[in-house]
Formats: structure tokens, C-alpha cells, sequence
């Protein structure tokens, strides 16, 4: 066989690590073949802007959201905007009232699909760059839709990604249904090797759902897989119906603990984009 010369195999291995990083940030979803995009938003809105209507719709309150969260969630272009390709959720230390009158310390974002889009069973993913500090609580996630109807958690809860702050190499992905909520749910960490905080890039995480299996990823690495086998005697599996989504980025609660003085703010988490795939059929 005929050696290539030193200089050119360095090149081509350049070239080809190249290729490769530019081809995962712009697009590393599944490349199976088997998934079909069903729903996305890029964010690809002029700077600024708001997010889509079309799909979003703004939860509005200061009440703590069940886990005596400290911030007010706006339906503000302060709090959610779209810039540069991305959705910016922020955070910002700041003396607001709303118009049930109650005044937080702190304002941020809640963003969900409910009456825009819901689907069962698929590929549901997001690429997301973390806030990082003490207090910070950022989640892409999703709920049962018929929460109205049978409450939380009959509804069930697939937490795709949680982050806090005290725990910067850290994200958890977890699944709540009755029976096993808060410190009993059914959770998995993945820690990032070398302890590398996830604030400081863009990571992937993403859930495969079935029938009887939810699958977490973060990277395209499978962590954990949770299955009716997971739960407890009398424990039933509330994941066989439509789920929409949710992301949002909460100040304090009873999880990450409250800011203290060496969190800065505002802090600011950042959506690339997300895309719900359905599982296409076999030939």
C-alpha cells in the first residue's frame, strides 16, 4: 500500500474533524432513518422578537408553582425572546407585580405547548445551553394533557432535562406519575466527565418514547431507560397518552435552594431549537 505523506494525513484528519463537529451542531438529531420531524420551532425569528404564538403559549403567576419557586412568570419580550437563532429565556432580579397582585423579587418565563401541539410516543429533543449559579432551576420537560381533567400527577411528567444550579456538571432526567412524585420519583443523573459544568456549552437531551419504555439521552448517549418494571406494587404507568411541552427557567424553590450573593444575574438560558420526531413506518 502506498503511504500518504505526513502533511496530507494531518490535513485530511483536520478536514475531517472539522466536518464532523460542524455536522453535530447543525444537526445532531436521529439519523436512523426511522424518525419523521412531526413539530419543531428553531427560533429563527427576527432579534428580539417574541415567540411564536402559533406554538407557545405563556404561563402567567408568582405563586411558587407547587415548589415555592421565587420568581413572577411573565408573558413578557423581557423575559422569552428570540435571538440569533435561539430562544433566550432570562432571569432577572427585579421588584415586579403582577396583576393578581402578587409582587415577586424576581421575574422569568414558562413556556408550554398545550393547546398548540401534543403528541404520544416519539423522539422529543431540544439543544439548550444551562444558566449556571446558585438558585437557577431550568427544565425542558412535559405533562399529560389531560391535566385538567385528572389533576397532577395522574396526568404524568416526563422531566426530559432539570439542571440546578448547585450542581453545575449535573442534569437529571426523570418520570412522575401516581405514587412517585418529588423525592420518590423515578430519576437518573448524568454527570458530564471531568466535572465540566453543562452551562458551558450547548448540550442535546431528548427522550425516545414507547408504549412500555421512556429512554433519556443527553448527546445522543443513552443514560436510562424507564419501564412499568420500574415502578412499586399499585403504582400505575400513566405514559400511554398525548404529552405537550414545557420549557422554563425558575429562580429558587425548595429543590435548588434560594440565590445567594454569588449568583449573578440576570441569567439567561438559551433553546437552539426543538424538534418532536414520530416514529416512521418499516418497510
Amino acid at each position: 500500500m502506498r503511504r500518504k505523506h505526513p502533511s496530507v494525513v494531518i490535513i485530511l484528519i483536520a478536514i475531517f474533524s472539522l466536518a464532523r463537529s460542524a455536522g453535530a451542531q447543525s444537526s445532531p438529531g436521529p439519523k436512523d432513518g426511522k424518525w419523521i420531524l412531526a413539530w419543531s420551532d428553531e427560533f429563527n425569528g427576527p432579534r428580539g422578537s417574541a415567540v411564536d404564538s402559533a406554538k407557545w403559549v405563556s404561563e402567567v403567576g408568582g405563586g411558587g408553582w407547587g415548589n415555592q419557586e421565587l420568581e413572577y412568570y411573565t408573558n413578557r419580550v423581557q423575559n422569552a425572546y428570540q435571538q440569533d437563532g435561539s430562544l433566550a429565556i432570562k432571569a432577572i432580579a427585579e421588584k415586579y407585580t403582577g396583576e393578581d397582585g402578587t409582587t415577586r423579587q424576581y421575574t422569568s418565563a414558562r413556556l408550554k405547548t398545550k393547546g398548540k401541539f401534543t403528541q404520544t410516543f416519539g423522539r422529543f429533543e431540544a439543544r439548550i445551553k444551562v444558566p449556571r449559579g446558585q438558585g437557577m432551576w431550568p427544565a425542558f420537560w412535559m405533562l399529560g394533557d389531560d391535566i385538567e381533567k385528572v389533576g397532577w400527577p395522574g396526568c404524568g411528567e416526563i422531566d426530559i432535562m432539570e439542571n440546578i444550579g448547585k450542581e453545575p456538571s449535573t442534569i437529571h432526567g426523570s418520570i412522575h406519575g401516581p405514587g412517585y412524585t418529588g423525592t420518590v420519583g423515578i430519576e437518573a443523573p448524568y454527570n458530564l466527565p471531568g466535572k465540566k459544568p453543562f452551562a458551558d456549552d450547548f448540550h442535546m437531551y431528548a427522550v425516545e418514547w414507547e408504549p412500555k419504555a421512556v429512554r433519556f439521552y443527553v448527546d445522543n448517549d443513552l443514560y436510562v431507560s424507564r419501564t412499568p418494571k420500574d415502578l412499586q406494587a399499585g403504582q400505575k404507568w400513566v405514559f400511554d397518552h398525548p404529552f405537550f411541552l414545557l420549557l422554563n427557567l425558575a429562580v429558587g424553590g425548595d429543590w435548588p435552594g434560594n440565590p445567594d450573593a454569588t449568583t449573578v444575574f440576570p441569567q439567561t438560558m438559551l433553546v437552539d431549537y426543538v424538534r418532536v420526531y414520530r416514529r416512521g413506518g418499516d418497510k
